[in-house]
């Protein structure tokens, strides 16, 4: 039998396109959203830096290539629809050393194969034209990436399942799953009181809290969800000329974060950041906000510490960059020299729900799995938002498919 009661558990951009995308394939059903803050894009959505990824890194042919470039279009023609800011500012990765400029012909490759318009390699005169104060001996240009803004793109789409007669629900925390002849009683607290509904069929994609979510329904630990912090600081208006674009380093394969880029945004500011150090809290944004049940859930998680133990030299850096703003803008300024300590201010922060598995690998795709009549989003790892409305397609044809068995069902 088809589902025609849905929840979906989560209000970020892709917990707010799945519903959309559920009410286009199905307008009669009953399509809920349950989002535990008072507002929805509260977390990873509405704390992220707005950059539409144009699919430069990833492998050619996989899913993961394959949505991001389909998100990247659907994406851009909703915010024209919309009347949402889609600003195509560009994006150079920034080569300092030979060791890098071979890095630079791979991804070449990979752009070329995922299809991505007008990426082109550049030497350092080019460089220059491009980023004047930007410091490298060459670099790839990638003129269509865009910087959006992810909260007011997730509002919108909300504003589209209430529209399609849909329900949002904020302030409404999930405390439990149980199956009950066939369907998914979700009980949760909201506004203050227990409440209980049956569904046909439940969609988790609940972001930091996603596994425990999802052991709600059965399913167990593996990966599990460990807290990394990301912190910004923001360019001064008198120096925000010394970027035109996103500036970004060249990834180095042998470490698991990006590094310290500078992002302009639509709201005009230019961040600097960020870094990644371990959050006290899945929903910690300060070094002062700890809890002592995710930091033990964490620690004492045989994958974290593996992963620890690995990259303990990257994990001290990055936490004395976070200790120390000059230490942080040293980082900075490697691709651009002018900045200074005196030149930003503290910026924004936000938590990547990073999810490990039980040997300490990162898991750098999508992880769907069923568990009866729950799908679970186990991880949603950058370019998720990007690819949110192609995504939405892919987890809503995983959701309509007739097999209550629990198993992975994707890895993007």
């Amino acid at each position: 039998m088809t589902p025609t009661r849905f929840a979906v558990v989560g209000g970020g951009i892709v917990g707010a396109a799945v519903a959309r995308r559920l009410l286009q394939v199905q307008p009669d059903a009953e399509v809920t959203v349950l989002e535990k803050e008072p507002i929805l894009a509260g977390h990873q959505t509405g704390r992220n830096s707005g950059v539409v990824h144009a699919g430069l890194y990833y492998t050619p042919g996989s899913l993961k290539a394959k949505l991001c470039r389909q998100g990247v279009d659907l994406l851009k023609e909703y915010c024209k629809e919309k009347g949402l800011p889609y600003d195509e500012c560009g994006k150079v990765l920034v080569a300092r050393n030979p060791v890098e400029e071979g890095r630079l012909d791979d991804i070449m490759e990979r752009a070329v194969a995922n299809g991505v318009p007008g990426v082109r390699l550049i030497d350092q005169a080019e460089l220059l034209e491009l980023e004047p104060h930007v410091k490298g001996t060459s670099g790839l240009h990638s003129p269509h990436t865009a910087i959006v803004d992810y909260g007011a793109i997730t509002r919108s789409l909300a504003m589209d399942v209430e529209a399609a007669g849909g329900s949002v629900h904020t302030d409404f925390e999930v405390t439990a799953l149980t199956e009950r002849s066939g369907q998914t009683v979700v009980t949760g607290k909201h506004r203050g009181a227990e409440t209980s509904a049956a569904y046909d069929m439940v969609i988790v994609c609940a972001g930091l809290q996603a596994d425990r979510v999802a052991k709600l329904a059965g399913d167990d630990d593996d990966p599990k969800i460990v807290p990394f912090r990301g912190e910004y600081y923001l360019l001064r208006p008198e120096r925000k000329h010394l970027v035109r674009g996103l500036v970004y380093p060249v990834p180095d394969p042998r470490y698991p974060f990006l590094g310290v880029h500078l992002t302009p945004t639509t709201d005009g500011e230019v961040m600097v950041g960020p870094n990644a150090v371990l959050a006290l809290a899945r929903e910690g944004y300060t070094w002062s906000t700890i809890s002592l049940r995710d930091l033990k859930d964490a620690v004492m998680y045989s994958g974290f510490r593996s992963f620890a133990k690995q990259h303990w030299r990257t994990g001290a850096a990055e936490m004395l960059g976070s200790l120390s703003k000059r230490r942080f803008v040293a980082e900075a300024r490697k691709y651009v020299p002018e900045i200074t300590a005196d030149d930003v201010v503290p910026g924004p922060r936000g938590i990547r729900a990073q999810a490990l598995t039980r040997d300490g690998s990162l898991v750098d795709d999508f992880r769907i799995t069923r568990q009866g009549s729950v799908l679970s989003v186990r991880n949603a790892p950058s370019p998720a938002a990007t690819s949110s409305l192609a995504i939405a397609e892919h987890i809503v044809s995983l959701a309509l498919e007739n097999n209550s068995d629990r198993k992975d069902t994707s890895a993007l």
